[in-house]
């Protein structure tokens, strides 16, 4: 079973690296570009059969490695 996990920053959080991504497309011309905010998509192969223990199991992994919980957001999709 497939596990995708995108984290965000929370809102309030600085992101110095979605700052210098809106800095670069402005100077590469492309304009009207704000309010940028970088993330981490991750993806995992579980070998559990059961989507609800791979949700449980997945948002176990958010919380104790994957994410920041201070400063970090996540949610996870089972395919």
């Amino acid at each position: 079973m497939k596990a995708r996990i995108h984290i965000t920053l929370k809102n309030g959080v600085l992101d110095p690296q979605g700052k210098a991504v809106e800095h670069a497309l402005s100077t590469l011309g492309f304009g009207g570009v704000e309010n940028v905010r970088q993330g981490k998509y991750i993806e995992l192969e579980l070998s559990e059969s059961d989507p609800i223990k791979a949700e449980t199991l997945a948002k176990e992994m958010c919380e104790k490695l994957l994410a920041n919980m201070v400063i970090e957001n996540y949610s996870v999709e089972i395919a």
